[in-house]
């Protein structure tokens, strides 16, 4: 069903007759009509008209449909915003982790009796090692975690030992300053819990260099490592540990959530009447899609996870249940911007699409399953728009399905043979998708060839980047002031951690300017406010963090912003807060950013184009192989010879990280580049990939049906020949303006495939396969994008014109994203 597996929706109606299979039902007599509810004669097929009409509601009943309405749309913009619920879940635990070690540490240091000097030093130790705990203990598996904790103390002393060695010593303490960035960051390569280990470390090197602790004040230091370790793994593994179980069944939650926000700007789109607002949607109603295909993946990673399932599903049941569900969403938004095209008709068919699509993002599946069926009963009229009607006639089929799946649960049972050896397509980290370092891991820097570190692994890569940029920030930060150059240390070193491209550095270090410049405003102001309230000042650190946490995915900026709150908060406890403080704060950090930004553009940068041109290769051997997949199946093998599931699933693998890299190229921020270029051919991949998806449930059903032979004969011909275009797009990724002879040859075979499938069609007098308007969409797809420059610097002088981005002005009109049969 649509959100994942659950067996109803709120307000939906799972007993009713469903719209799919019970065509004639209507509400009981006697029962209010809800708004967009049509009466039976309405529905004859003799209607010529099919927008909604509506009754005078009670007083009351708008009133609480409005506040019903305005109740799921906060709920679906939380779930939408934080699939899973990750981000909440992460910034609650760090704030009740550095809530409590706070209190922890401050009762440990009254009872040792130490001095408030011994005892601001422990605070702060411990609340950063339950800041990163609560982030390193994030998985799922609690064995695991506890592995993980146990070298906590180790990953902190580490540091923390050499730098009080030569803490008195300002040479050697600045020279062991930059070996220690360059082993943080190169300890990266060993996996994710090293990320946290390298951090620890590089603190502890950190408090040991500028707080001076000495010898004599390590066993102190060491219990109150090990009070926080075990508060932050107590907290993580007992209090509120991340269950599988709870993470899926969230994620099938934003799933939900995700696809009503496709099917509210699908019908935004139909009501829209200005040009330049329909481009906006449109715009807009492609991110939302690539959402949705983000949360299937969440889901999927999520469902291999030990108890993650609910009884009675398998982790192949689900995928195949949510590509039914992503299929049905993304047809109502095909066929949303296919009716958009034509002339709005106030009691036309894209009136009632427009009324359908409404109701599916509202979560009034009843109601959209009633008005589906209205549409689909009716006759073609005369007078409408040639290609109007098959299309709102397909948006209806679309949410028809889709508010089936909502309604309809399996048997509960075991899972049968064809489950076993089921392997995610994307493996999380922490309960995440993965980032941009993984995208990028395998591309080779910039620079000469001579060059050997041009090579090895980014994390080695990074690691040199870091280490010469921490060195330089020393320079510069002591140039401004020899106290807090650390600040600059540390805007350098950041600088390149959960980044990978030059492009992604250069914008993460300007948020962290921006954060901190903003982020300086409102803290002047709190500071007044906190001063003489501890407990207060206190209170709005833990706030902070946590709201900070919570925004880090949204913006890097958020972050800042409320960690330099935090900090003047700080200040403020210690008595040293002043607005010349904050703004030197704001000096240094700029001059470590501008540092950062310096070094990842020219020492070994990785190119964010070449980045772009490596995921977009991935892409296309993806599609490839996905199109062998369903060439396969049309030839009547097996889904252990052929999991077209599982290549689907790879593709918006695939597809997410090419978006995710291409970012920002998107913005006007990167020199000599076009925005509006890349997003429209990130467009056309989405939709050259939406188009192969789709020929995934048709291939599966034409083996199972008693199509002829030849006619999937030759549609196996023709994906086989689109798959060898594919192929050499992934071989040759920098492509001229004149498509290869190969992919022009593969092309031509498709073309002639699908003519003789027509032909084939002809000779037997039976209905074409729903098939060939995707393998077509799709050949015009490949065309456009084997014909158009590739991303170089500047993109091409106009933006051209792509073929398959409207596709939608056949003049049939009914796409191959229909999920029903014709009719009329």
């Amino acid at each position: 069903m649509a959100e994942g597996i659950r067996s109803e929706a709120p307000h939906a109606d799972p007993t009713a007759p469903h719209p799919a299979t019970s065509p004639t039902a209507a509400p009981p007599s006697g029962a209010p009509r809800r708004k967009g509810a049509r009466t039976q004669a309405a529905r004859t097929p003799a209607a010529r008209t099919w927008a909604p009409r509506t009754t005078a509601p009670h007083a009351a009943a708008p009133r609480a449909s409005a506040l019903r309405a305005a109740v799921h749309g906060i709920r679906d913009f939380h779930l939408g915003s934080d699939p899973g619920l990750g981000r909440l879940r992460t910034a609650l635990i760090a704030g009740l982790a550095m809530a409590g070690a706070l209190g922890i540490e401050y009762l440990y240091a009254r009872l040792d009796g130490a001095a408030p000097q011994d005892m601001i030093v422990y605070m702060i130790i411990g609340t950063v090692v339950a800041m990163l705990g609560s982030n390193a203990l994030a998985g799922p598996s609690p064995v695991a975690n506890l592995r993980i904790a146990v070298f906590f103390p180790v990953a902190l002393f580490a540091g923390l030992l050499p730098g009080i060695a030569v803490a008195e010593h300002d040479v050697p303490m600045l020279a062991g300053f930059v070996l220690v960035m360059f082993a943080a960051v190169y300890v990266r390569r060993f996996g994710l819990a090293y990320f946290f280990y390298g951090f620890m470390g590089w603190m502890g090197y950190f408090f040991a260099a500028f707080l001076h602790p000495q010898l004599s004040q390590l066993p102190g230091l060491l219990v109150a490592v090990l009070l926080a370790t075990v508060w932050v793994t107590a907290l993580c593994l007992a209090l509120l540990r991340n269950r599988a179980g709870n993470a899926l069944r969230h994620a099938r939650a934003a799933f939900g959530a995700r696809a009503r926000a496709v099917s509210r700007t699908a019908a935004a789109l139909l009501a829209a009447e200005s040009p330049r607002r329909r481009e906006r949607l449109r715009r807009e109603l492609h991110s939302r899609q690539l959402g949705l295909a983000e949360t299937a993946l969440l889901i999927e990673g999520w469902s291999t996870e030990p108890g993650a399932l609910p009884e009675g599903w398998s982790a192949r049941a689900l995928r195949r249940r949510l590509l039914e569900a992503q299929l049905a969403i993304e047809a109502v938004a095909q066929a949303a911007d296919t009716l958009a095209r034509q002339p709005y008709e106030p009691e036309g068919p894209r009136a009632a699409a427009h009324a359908i699509a409404q109701a599916l993002g509202r979560h009034r599946y009843a109601q959209a399953g009633r008005l589906a069926t209205t549409l689909l009963e009716s006759r073609r009229s005369e007078g409408f728009v040639r290609g109007a009607l098959p299309a709102a006639r397909q948006l209806a089929a679309a949410a028809a399905t889709y508010t089936g799946l909502v309604g309809r649960v399996p048997a509960p049972g075991t899972a049968g043979p064809a489950d076993t050896g089921f392997e995610p397509v994307v493996a999380l980290s922490l309960g995440n998708l993965p980032g941009s370092p993984a995208v990028a891991k395998d591309v080779h820097a910039r620079g000469r060839g001579w060059n050997p570190l041009r090579s090895v692994r980014l994390s080695t890569r990074q690691a040199f980047q870091a280490a010469i940029a921490g060195g330089l920030a020393i320079i510069v930060g002591k140039a401004i002031s020899e106290q807090r150059y650390y600040w600059a240390v540390i805007a350098a070193f950041v600088a390149f951690t959960g980044t990978a491209t030059r492009s992604e550095t250069v914008i993460k270090a300007g948020h962290r300017v921006l954060g901190t410049l903003l982020g300086i405003i409102a803290g002047i102001g709190l500071a007044h406010l906190t001063t003489g309230h501890s407990l207060l000042a206190l209170t709005l650190i833990v706030v902070s963090m946590s709201v900070g946490f919570y925004l880090v995915k949204v913006s890097y900026a958020y972050m800042i912003f409320f960690v330099t709150i935090m900090v003047a908060q700080m200040y403020t406890l210690l008595h040293e807060f002043s607005a010349e403080l904050l703004l030197l704060r704001l000096e240094e950090t700029a001059a470590g950013a501008l540092v950062g930004i310096v070094v990842s553009l020219v020492f070994l940068p990785t190119g964010t184009r070449d980045t772009v041109n490596s995921a977009r290769a991935e892409l296309f051997g993806a599609l490839t192989e996905l199109l062998e997949g369903v060439a396969l199946r049309f030839e009547g093998a097996a889904v252990e010879e052929a999991d077209p599931d599982a290549l689907a699933r790879e593709v918006d693998h695939r597809l997410r990280a090419l978006a995710l890299v291409a970012r920002p190229l998107t913005r006007p921020l990167v020199w000599r580049n076009n925005p509006s270029y890349l997003r429209e051919r990130l467009r056309v991949y989405a939709a050259a990939a939406r188009r192969a998806r789709v020929l995934v449930p048709l291939a599966s059903a034409a083996t199972s049906t008693e199509t002829p032979t030849p006619l999937r004969a030759h549609l196996a011909t023709a994906a086989r020949a689109l798959a060898a275009a594919t192929r050499d797009l992934t071989t040759h990724p920098d492509r001229a303006l004149v498509a290869t002879d190969e992919v022009r040859t593969a092309l031509a075979a498709a073309r002639a495939s699908l003519a003789a499938a027509e032909e084939a069609a002809r000779t037997e007098s039976t209905r074409p396969p729903r098939a060939l308007l995707p393998l077509h969409h799709l050949c015009d797809l490949l065309d456009d994008l084997s014909t158009a420059p590739a991303l170089r610097r500047g993109g091409p002088g106009v933006v051209t014109t792509v073929r398959g981005a409207v596709s939608a002005a056949r003049t049939d009109g009914v796409d191959a994203l229909d999920l029903t049969e014709r009719q009329g």
